[in-house]
């Protein structure tokens, strides 16, 4: 049984990807720099605040300006935040299901702690994920720290766990923790973007999530039982 389930917050979660975008547009404005189209803001999703600077805006080698674009990025996005983004459609449902199997919920986000807290604490949540790592603590996707401190925390095994993410910095993360992947293509990336990641599936729905780690589970069954068959 799959013991441990990694959480992407936005776009896999959260449908909060244009208030993301509308956000840093006005931070670059603030900042007197040319704002990034939707589709840029889109691809950097998921990655650290200054890793996705860094992206946006190669040719800055200004710390004191990246400061400035991350701390008008984050307010903005506080004013504007007031009211949380909602879940996508069935989110809540679905992981609730999830935590009564028996499963462990955590999230992995580019969300900093402070900004993971709040939202977490106006939708109630704050004891509902069993454990989360943010971007501002530990080391930005695609790198595993992330899953690989989840792992450590709760005494799993990489194949005992999955990482579920709408962009490939999610899917490539779990590549480099050596863990499944799912993808949902309802996010920030494509599904062509996913795939390269190979993942054991990507659904288009989260209400399909949970069909899709039984799924796995069965497969990963079939490989346990042929490889015992072939040892004796």
């Amino acid at each position: 049984m799959t013991k441990l389930l990694i959480f992407d917050w936005d776009g896999t979660l959260s449908d909060s990807l244009s208030r993301i975008a509308f956000c840093m547009q006005r931070a670059a404005e603030d900042c007197q720099l040319q704002p990034p189209t939707v589709e840029e803001v889109r691809n950097i999703v998921g990655l650290g605040l200054r890793e996705a600077i860094a992206i946006l805006y190669p040719h800055i080698e200004d710390d004191g300006l990246i400061e400035r674009i991350k701390e008008d990025y984050s307010r903005h996005f506080l004013s504007n935040d007031k009211v949380p983004s909602p879940f996508y459609p069935h989110v809540m449902e679905s992981l609730e299901r999830l935590r009564e199997q028996g499963h462990i919920l955590t999230v992995a986000t580019g969300k900093s702690r402070r900004g993971l807290n709040r939202v977490l604490a106006e939708k109630g949540l704050d004891s509902f994920f069993h454990g989360s790592r943010c971007a501002d603590e530990t080391r930005s996707k695609p790198h595993p720290q992330m899953i690989n401190e989840l792992l450590q925390e709760f005494d799993v095994q990489p194949s005992q766990a999955i990482m579920v993410g709408d962009t490939e910095y999610d899917l490539e993360m779990a590549v480099n923790a050596q863990v499944p992947g799912l993808g949902v293509s309802y996010g920030a990336h494509s599904v062509e973007r996913l795939q390269k990641h190979k993942p054991f599936a990507v659904v288009d729905c989260f209400s399909q999530v949970e069909e899709a780690i039984r799924g796995h589970e069965s497969c990963s069954s079939l490989r346990g039982a042929a490889g015992d068959a072939a040892i004796s």
